[in-house]
Order: structure tokens, then C-alpha cells, then sequence
């Protein structure tokens, strides 16, 4: 079982080499760690470059324009030669070194007698790199009928089997249809069109910054919701605001569990 994690970036000197260190840490795995940059000019090339030799053949980048991070990622996993594929955002870090090794190993046990197509875990966020946990976004519970009702399995914990992509289709680029929310329509598309099968692993898989351009502010939490109500109605399934609103009420539960001890 073969990893590809991609890492879509632009101008990310400032953080990304948290991101490099953590996956350079993984051990007992075969993975390779594909960088797609937009043409940074901050100096993250050169940072990109300086750890290249130090993956001893197991990355490999490109530097070039593009259509934001989703066409970056499309074009990491046109990249990818693994079997499964996961992305990691350039200012989050992989939470520990076995997080591929064990990603691996719950595809390789398959799921219930059948193929597994994905797997995904836990979240957890935090306001620096090393820093304490704020908030923890927990999947056990997740199914994918919540899509339609505004919630998801944390995007950085999934990884999905690469033929997928090939069969139904990579993000739709976010300058074009979905400026934030492409991942949530490739997520309803797979799940809920595709039946996609999944298992849900009880590990943390990312450390994630806090203060994505999903959740920035108001306008952009606002413009967040009107594309989960695209990307519902876009693939056939019903959905209103009111029906997002359930979920803030979890999103407090993820904020309390890690007060009261529940997750590092």
C-alpha cells in the first residue's frame, strides 16, 4: 500500500516547513509527497528545494500559475502513483509519525468483506504549530446523509483510493464554480452519488491552523453555506438554510470536548 499526500501551496514560507518536518517524520510506510506550488515568489521554492534531497527521492514539485488550490490539487493527484490519496495543507502538520502507517494499514484490512475506498479520522485545531488544541472535529459519528445538512468529515484526515479520482472525477477548480467549498461538492459527489465505502480509524491526523479561508470571518462562513447549498442541489439533493444550522450546535461540542480533557 502506497501513500501520495499532496501539499497544494503559494507563498507559504512562513509555515510550511512545520509541514515538511511532520511528514518527513513518518516511518514505516511506503509514501511519496508530491508539492504543487503556484508560483510562489516568498521564497517557498527555495525552501521546497532545500528539502528535497532530504526525501531521498520521495518528493517530487512543480512551480507554475494556476487556478487556485483546487486545480493545484487536481494536478497532484494527476501527479500521484500511490494507491490512496490525502492532501495536507501547507500551514497544517501531520498530528504524530505513524499517521500514514496507520492510514495504510486500515485500507489494507479492507472494510467489512468488501474494497474501502476511504478512510478518514479526527481534526484537531490549534492556533500555532505545537500549540494547544482548541477545537477537535470528532468523524466516529459522521454518515454521509449529513452532507446534505452542511456537515462533513474533516478534509485533512481523508484519504481516498487514487482510481476514484480518475473514475468520478477530480475538485472542480475553486476560480471557477466553488471558491471555498469544492472539497464538500467532490465529498457529495463521492459519498452520496458514488456510494463511496469508507471506515472511520479513531486517530488524529492533522494538526490544523486555525483561520482557514472557510471560517474567517462572516462573509466568508456566509459564502461557505451558499456553496454547500449548491453542491447539494448541483448533485440532486435538497437543501436550505435552515437546514445548516444544526451543525453549529456540534461545532460547540468540538470546541468543549478538548476543555474537558477528551482530546490532546
Amino acid at each position: 500500500m502506497k501513500v501520495s499526500l499532496i501539499t497544494a501551496c503559494r507563498q507559504s514560507a512562513a509555515v510550511i516547513r512545520t509541514a515538511f518536518d511532520s511528514v518527513l517524520a513518518q516511518k514505516d510506510v511506503d509514501f511519496e509527497y508530491i508539492v504543487v506550488d503556484g508560483g510562489s515568489e516568498d521564497g517557498t521554492v527555495d525552501i521546497i528545494r532545500e528539502y528535497e534531497g532530504r526525501f531521498f527521492a520521495r518528493m517530487r514539485w512543480l512551480s507554475e500559475p494556476d487556478d487556485g488550490m483546487y486545480d493545484a490539487v487536481n494536478k497532484g493527484i494527476r501527479m500521484a502513483t500511490g494507491d490512496v490519496v490525502g492532501i495536507l495543507n501547507a500551514d497544517d502538520s501531520l498530528d504524530g509519525d505513524d499517521v500514514l502507517s496507520r492510514v495504510a494499514k486500515a485500507f489494507d484490512g479492507e472494510a467489512d468483506g468488501g474494497r474501502l475506498d476511504c478512510v478518514f479520522g479526527n481534526v484537531r485545531f490549534v492556533k500555532e504549530a505545537g500549540g494547544r488544541t482548541q477545537r477537535v472535529c470528532f468523524a466516529r459519528l459522521w454518515r454521509p446523509w449529513m452532507l446534505h445538512w452542511g456537515y462533513m468529515p474533516p478534509h485533512p484526515s481523508i484519504f481516498i483510493r487514487r482510481e476514484r479520482f480518475t473514475e468520478w472525477g477530480g475538485y472542480i477548480p475553486s476560480r471557477d464554480e466553488y471558491k471555498i467549498a469544492a472539497d464538500y461538492e467532490l465529498l457529495i459527489r463521492f459519498f452520496c452519488c458514488h456510494r463511496m465505502s469508507y471506515k472511520y480509524v479513531p486517530i488524529c491526523t492533522t494538526a490544523m491552523r486555525l483561520g482557514g479561508v472557510s471560517t474567517k470571518n462572516v462573509v466568508a462562513r456566509k459564502k461557505l453555506n451558499e456553496e454547500i447549498i449548491k453542491a447539494n442541489r448541483a448533485n440532486g439533493y435538497f437543501c436550505v438554510w435552515p437546514m445548516l444550522l444544526p451543525k453549529y450546535a456540534i461545532k460547540v461540542w468540538e470546541v468543549i470536548l478538548p476543555k474537558m480533557g477528551m482530546m490532546k
